[in-house]
């Protein structure tokens, strides 16, 4: 049975059953305690809360998920993905236990020509929960289930939360036996290898506290209905129905992980280790391609990092199967968008857009791994001259956090060069950077009391009417008034409130544009100053300030007026934003997608998907497209129409943005035309100037611009033409000849710079020849022993050391030790010839002789090699230690 039949199947029992089937929401939770959902309930929590009314009592759907605290786990289980899909049926207040094990009973095990899955009843199992007498009697006595079939299991195991505060409760497993060749028999509870997990049915009744791990939260008490929320992983359903044996065998993950196996010459179930990279490969490939859909874009923080993360994990893999540095995303992520595009249509509606994000990451990490390749290299380096053979945790952070390198690509690197990795100060820095996050969050106050307050205002009150595009000021009702997070009723001079209006000219924070600012007003009895507007639910502004004067309480009228400067100057870089798209697109074709933005008053930043960096001339053309049509005065005229109307007009929609059904049009003639839900100009010629202030690169596949508009653009105009007075006047030079002059200028200081170094080398190279000359016999072996002038670095130093040991030829036992404090710790090299080596004389073994007398360590080949230590005063004693060790051989 293919996938996508089993999941019809599933959502055509429960509809059959009076539930409504509802589309799976966008992998990017509303839920602000969460990055991505990783639940099917996820959608649901509010009505689990009892922060929103639920519109349906009963509800099945098939939502996508990532969840990625297991990542490590996938590949090597037949069980763990990063992506998955949950069928789940849900009750709001309607049936419980009575009703969901039933349900879940009669679907398994009905025949396959009844619309069921045609499970054997004699080989299924079920858990519950340690105390759950409840769904035990309903499992022995409704369903008639054999007693010695059901397990009691502990809060880790049979006890459901999304692991952040909200709803929970105890749950009841149902598990299917696979049989004796995949393990030991028992029950769940001895083998879930053998025994897997097709369907949990939680039983959500309570709700939970702030806790880490499975087991360690407190329950705040009970939730005001109970609730069913089930889970059913389709690809652990796929696998047993299609007779395979993990889940990357399926019909959809299958596909991947063949090609995969194709493209990098590997054949699969001969290997386990090569197995395991194919498996990871297919997952995240798939589950890449998914999140990119909904938007997500690679970034080095929260669900652009989980992303980052995932395809570096795949490209790494890939060159491990590989062995070289071919490019194989491309191809894959068509096979995954193949793959899924029957269950989700939009994937290959958007093919063209998700190869752009996919193809730019990997290009981007193949630079990055030689990038952070050689910032590796002069760590190790580093920590050779140290005498260490301990490779920094803080240098593994950053190759972490900088370059996206996981750990064990450094680990494997460190060890390829005789190093390891200080592993506890590594986890020390992540750690940190966790807790640094869950603080940060944690300030914004966007747990699930906030969310309640403004789910109950949004409830009783209604969205709020947006007034700003045609009006700068009116009158308004105080829905709610918010002071730290409570409805209070009522707030007073000083304090920092959140104003809830029925109505308002204020714009909210979004599409790139930065709220209103201005003040609401109780007539003769208090001023708030408003400083930001936000949206933390959809269709409710809240406007946040300080009571300047007097107090404001719930159901006053007031007088709300937005700053007008502000709001036109941010109007004009809203609409600059608009011209710089278009005129990117004309340079660099459909490719230049929006990528995000930021509108303030008089400033614009603009990121979009590219590549390759623009040159000065395609920035100079841009630039000049813009002002001409500003200069042509085009009048900007604005529709609200349906969302299929404007695309076919061919209006230009954000990737990964979610649209409603009616959308309002920004149309610029025949120059641009966007969806928009921003304020904006009457006509270009209001922009008045737009300067472009270069163009840089902000991720992988992703380029920024940014421009001043207005006034702000003439005083830089006139900034940089006052500057380059000042330089002309400097250098005698016409402006048009500054470029060349000042070439010239930087030419010449390079080339003393080189001459500069090239006089130092020689200076240290020079005493070469006599060090040879004077080279000391010891036990039949030629030494040379020499302390280098203080400052010399420790190239130089290994320079040196290599020549004075190719002056003493291959005719006897030769070994070269120089040493000195090229900063503020000392520093020894050491290289014997291959006679030295023969008779048992590494320079390995000998720079440990003299590393250790200066309070370090060190090593490296037989030939050449280096160390260091902490103490500059030894250095002396070092060369003598190592004189006594060849006295000995």
């Amino acid at each position: 049975m293919e996938t996508a039949e089993i999941a019809r199947r599933f959502l055509a029992f429960f509809e059959k059953n009076g539930h409504t089937v509802v589309p799976s929401a966008s992998l990017v939770a509303e839920d602000p305690t969460l990055l991505l959902v990783n639940a099917g309930m996820v959608p649901f929590k509010p009505y689990f809360l009892g922060q929103r009314t639920p519109p349906y009592t009963r509800a099945t759907s098939v939502q996508k998920c990532v969840r990625t605290i297991d990542i490590d786990e996938v590949g090597k289980t037949s069980r763990h993905a990063s992506f998955f899909q949950m069928l789940g049926n849900f009750s709001f207040g309607d049936y419980f236990k009575e009703g969901a094990i039933p349900f879940a009973w009669e679907l398994l095990t009905s025949s396959v020509a009844d619309g069921g899955f045609g499970f054997d009843p004699d080989r299924m199992w079920v858990t519950v929960y340690l105390d759950d007498d409840e769904a035990e009697t309903i499992w022995r006595e409704k369903v008639g289930l054999p007693a010695d079939r059901i397990q009691r299991r502990g809060k880790a195991d049979n006890f459901w939360s999304m692991g952040v505060p909200g709803p929970c409760g105890p749950c009841s497993e149902i598990y299917f036996d696979r049989g004796p060749a995949y393990g030991a028999e028992g029950g769940p509870v001895a083998d879930e290898n053998r025994y897997l997990e097709v369907w949990n049915l939680v039983f959500m009744q309570f709700e939970r506290g702030e806790g880490s791990g499975k087991e360690d939260y407190p329950i705040l008490g009970e939730l005001p209905s109970k609730n069913i929320d089930t889970g059913m992983g389709l690809e652990r359903m796929a696998a047993i129905l299609q007779g395979v044996d993990n889940i990357y065998e399926t019909d959809t993950l299958g596909r991947i992980l063949r090609r995969a196996a194709e493209l990098t010459g590997v054949a699969y179930g001969d290997n386990e280790r090569s197995d395991v990279s194919l498996r990871v490969v297919a997952d995240h490939v798939r589950t890449a391609t998914m999140l990119v859909a909904d938007g997500v874009k690679p970034g080095n923080e929260k669900r652009g990092y989980v992303l980052r993360r995932i395809l570096r994990r795949s490209i790494r893999n890939l060159r491990l199967l590989s062995g070289d540095e071919s490019f194989h995303m491309h191809d894959l992520t068509a096979v995954a968008i193949d793959a899924m595009g029957d269950q989700y249509p939009e994937l290959r509606a958007d093919a063209d857009k998700i190869h752009s994000v996919i193809d730019a990451e990997e290009k981007n990490f193949a630079d990055t791994l030689r990038a952070g390749t050689a910032l590796f290299n002069r760590a190790a380096e580093r920590t050779r001259r140290s005498g260490s053979t301990e490779f920094s945790g803080a240098d593994a952070f950053q190759l972490h956090d900088t370059y996206g390198f996981p750990i064990d690509l450094t680990l494997e690197m460190a060890a390829e060069q005789g190093l390891k990795v200080d592993e506890e100060t590594f986890h020390q820095l992540m750690q940190r950077q966790r807790e640094a996050a869950k603080r940060d969050a944690k300030a914004k106050k966007l747990g699930n009391a906030d969310i309640s307050v403004y789910a109950r205002l949004l409830e009783t009150g209604g969205p709020t009417d947006f007034l700003g595009y045609t009006e700068s000021e009116g009158e308004a009702r105080v829905l709610g008034v918010i002071v730290n997070g409570e409805a209070t009723g009522v707030a007073r001079k000083g304090d920092k409130v959140e104003l809830v209006l029925d109505r308002t000219p204020f714009y909210a924070e979004s599409g790139g544009q930065l709220a209103d600012k201005g003040t609401i007003a109780v007539d003769g009895r208090g001023v708030v100053d408003v400083e930001d507007v936000q949206k933390p639910i959809k269709g409710l502004f809240v406007h946040r300030g300080t009571v300047r004067d007097g107090e404001v309480v719930v159901d006053d009228t007031v007088h709300a007026a937005i700053d007008t400067d502000r709001r036109a100057s941010v109007s004009r870089s809203h609409s600059a934003t608009h011209l710089i798209h278009s005129a990117l697109r004309n340079a660099l074709g459909p490719s230049a997608g929006q990528a995000g933005s930021e509108n303030q008053p008089g400033r614009l930043r603009f990121d979009f998907t590219s590549n390759k960096p623009l040159d000065a001339a395609e920035i100079a053309h841009v630039e000049e497209e813009v002002n001409e049509v500003l200069a042509r005065n085009i009048e900007v005229q604005y529709m609200e129409t349906t969302l299929d109307k404007a695309l076919q007009m061919g209006a230009l929609a954000m990737f990964g943005e979610k649209y409603g059904e009616r959308v309002r049009v920004v149309d610029m003639t025949d120059y641009s035309r966007e969806l928009c839900g921003g304020t904006h100009v009457g006509a270009t010629g209001q922009l008045g100037l737009v300067k472009v202030l270069g163009e840089s690169s902000v991720g992988a596949g992703v380029r920024r611009v940014e421009a001043l508009v207005g006034l702000d653009a003439l005083r830089r105009v006139s900034t940089e033409s006052a500057l380059v007075g000042q330089l002309s006047e400097q250098l005698k030079a016409p402006r048009e000849e500054l470029p060349q002059r000042i070439d010239a200028m930087v030419a010449r200081l390079r080339a003393a710079e080189k001459e500069i170094e090239r006089l130092r080398a020689a200076q240290v190279l020079q005493v070469a020849g006599e060090l040879a000359a004077n080279a000391r016999e010891i036990g039949g072996v030629r030494v040379v022993t020499h302390r280098t002038a203080d400052g010399t670095t420790a190239d130089d130093m290994r320079k040196l050391a290599l020549d004075v040991r190719g002056r003493l030829g291959e005719s006897a036992p030769a070994v070269v030790v120089v040493a000195g404090v090229p900063a503020d710790r000392p520093v020894v090299v050491v290289a014997a010839n291959k006679e030295a080596q023969h008779s048992g004389l590494k320079a390995g073994e000998l720079v440990g002789v003299a590393a250790r007398v200066l309070g370090g360590g060190g090593g490296g080949r037989p030939d050449i090699a280096q160390g260091g230590g902490s103490d500059a005063a030894a250095v002396e004693t070092a060369l003598q230690a190592v004189e006594q060790r060849v006295a000995q051989s």
